[in-house]
């Protein structure tokens, strides 16, 4: 009799099997099944039943020659291993309602937090509780992600640098303080998939609006929040200021008012994070201002390739390299993930009224009805700087003590120099293919490691200045220039080859110092170039129709960048 049931069990599935196109069978099977359908092997699902599964159920699923591995309480259902040849078997059980793969979930910031090793702060209990970061942007809008345990929100104070009211009406500002604090809250539970949390989910954020409906701004609107960050440094605890704005440089930063205030910032103890711009696809030395400041840490963008290994991660075309014009200062400093970035969404602002399809579904981390998005996805070295300032608010709650000298210090020390010797990616819209060198004028000292640099315990006795670089016409050379009181000198604790690294400067034979590179008559700061109506923000140019900001979006040539306008580069 038991022989005659297997059988019968094998035929029923076999029956069904060529009934594919059965409408009614197939609505019980996830759509991501049907692809193993046809192939060898086992699999494991998980079988949704509409009651309780019944002893006849179990029976039939030992019959297919599968074995029920865990029974689920939260609704009625079995994980379940079985031949895929025999999936369809379980379709003929009228209790069966729905089968699915049992399904690899992935938790935080989408997969940002653990490519930088953000999850090993946490599980030390380090998440940034009781450090301040001055976000100065577009405004941080209320989100539950923001809170904290008692329900209060951890934005602590608010200030206006710009007309309008105080909020986000940008949406560049949320994003990023989402990427810095977000504590996942708006997708954490059973029903979700996926939950986004920043990478220093305790952190206390000081919302410093400088930024209008536009991401536009002045010099002086940034100065006076940055005054207003080291005035309130010690009320709120503010250890870090995160700067993901930019402009053109038009003189040393000896004389730039932005770098001058971001210089104060850092010899009143705080840690200043900016981002290096978005004009790497024009070449070398297209870092903006204030970026250039040699005391900053400034951050170019990786992209995670969709995986959670780092070891695929690239370095993004768009990601602007050094050394800086004018001063030649060698930057950007280090590098961390910044390409399509999930972070919290501002709603009804620019960007979301823009760009709605970068708005986040919840079908995306959620298995509940659809609900209202939470979340929304940018690019750009605004998004990769936060990750470095929520690094520097961890590293200060494991240590407060620690100078924004050694901060940086420890940040680039220990940052990963794994990386490829080139890449190359095609723009879809224009069919331009861009080869990226792995050289320090690109990615620095390297990928951005939090686990790393907690376990580092060098102490910066000086300045930590990002060095210039001298080119040598006679002997097609360049070479560092250092401070006599910077960490980074070769009687230092680091020495010349710690962190730049003797050969990773690149000479005459490559991009950076050819004829027609960065010196060139042609170069990027020419008058027809990076800043010119038909450059980088051109309809053509970076951001084409089907990029993150579209062909009619903020970039036009009278936008932002125009002769009148200020800073605020909403990707940079």
């Amino acid at each position: 009799m038991k022989k005659i049931l297997r059988i019968s069990a094998v035929v029923w599935g076999s029956l069904l099997a060529t009934q594919v196109g059965n409408a009614q069978i197939l609505s019980k099977l996830g759509a991501d099944l049907t692809g193993l359908l046809g192939q060898g092997g086992n699999t494991t699902v998980i079988v949704q039943y509409s009651q309780n599964p019944s002893l006849l159920d179990k029976v039939v699923i030992g019959l297919l020659g599968g074995t029920v591995l865990q029974d689920l309480t939260a609704f009625p259902g079995q994980v379940v291993q079985l031949p895929i040849a025999n999936i369809l078997g379980l379709l003929g059980l009228a209790d069966v309602a729905y089968v699915t793969p049992d399904r690899s979930v992935l938790g935080l910031l989408d997969i940002t937090a653990p490519a930088v090793n953000a999850p090993s702060a946490w599980n030390a209990g380090l998440t940034g509780a009781g450090v301040g970061v001055a976000v100065i942007d577009s405004g941080i809008a209320a989100h539950p992600d923001l809170n904290g345990r008692n329900g209060a929100s951890r934005v602590v104070y608010r200030q206006n640098f710009i007309s309008g009211p105080q909020q986000d009406l940008y949406g560049h500002g949320t994003h990023v303080a989402g990427i810095i604090g977000g504590d996942g809250a708006a997708s954490t539970g059973s029903q979700y998939t996926r939950t986004f949390t920043g990478i220093a989910p305790g952190v206390n954020l000081i919302d410093l609006r400088v930024l209008d409906v536009n991401g536009a701004s002045t010099d002086s609107a940034v100065i006076r929040a940055i005054q207003e960050a080291i005035t309130l440094k010690n009320k709120y605890n503010i250890k870090v200021i995160n700067l993901s704005i930019g402009r053109p440089i038009f003189e040393s930063y000896h004389l730039d008012p932005l770098c001058r205030a971001v210089q104060a910032a850092w010899n009143a103890g705080i840690v200043v994070v900016v981002a290096a711009g978005n004009l790497g696809r024009n070449g070398y030395a297209t870092i903006t201002s204030p970026g250039n400041t040699p005391e900053a840490i400034t951050v170019g963008a990786m992209k995670n390739m969709g995986t959670v290994s780092r070891a695929d991660d690239q370095i993004a075309s768009y990601s602007s390299r050094g050394p800086s014009y004018i001063d030649l200062v060698a930057k950007p400093d280090i590098v961390a993930p910044g390409n399509l970035e999930v972070s919290l969404l501002a709603p009804n602002s620019t960007l979301a009224n823009e760009f709605p399809e970068d708005i986040v579904p919840t079908s995306y981390y959620s298995m509940g009805p659809a609900g209202t998005p939470e979340y929304f996805r940018l690019s750009g070295t605004s998004m990769a700087t936060p990750c470095v300032s929520a690094a520097a608010a961890i590293l200060l709650q494991q240590n407060p003590s620690l100078s924004p000298n050694t901060v940086k210090a420890r940040l680039m020390k220990s940052a990963s120099k794994q990386f490829p010797l080139t890449s190359s990616t095609t723009d879809p819209t224009t069919g331009q293919t861009y080869t990226d060198t792995y050289d320090l004028f690109t990615v620095g000292a390297g990928y951005l490691d939090i686990n790393a640099a907690m376990a580092s315990r060098d102490v910066a006795y000086g300045s930590t200045a990002s060095p210039s670089v001298k080119w040598i016409p006679s002997s097609n050379s360049a070479y560092m220039v250092y401070d006599s009181s910077a960490v980074w000198g070769s009687s230092a604790v680091w020495g010349s080859s710690a962190v730049w690294g003797s050969s990773t400067l690149v000479n005459g034979t490559s991009a950076v110092w050819g004829s027609s590179a960065v010196w060139g008559s042609s170069a990027v700061w020419g008058s027809s170039a990076v800043w010119g109506s038909s450059a980088v923000w051109g309809s053509s140019a970076v951001w084409g129709s089907s990029a993150v900001w579209g062909s009619s979006a903020v970039w036009g040539s009278s936008a932002v960048w125009g002769s009148n306008a200020g800073i605020g580069d909403p990707n940079n």
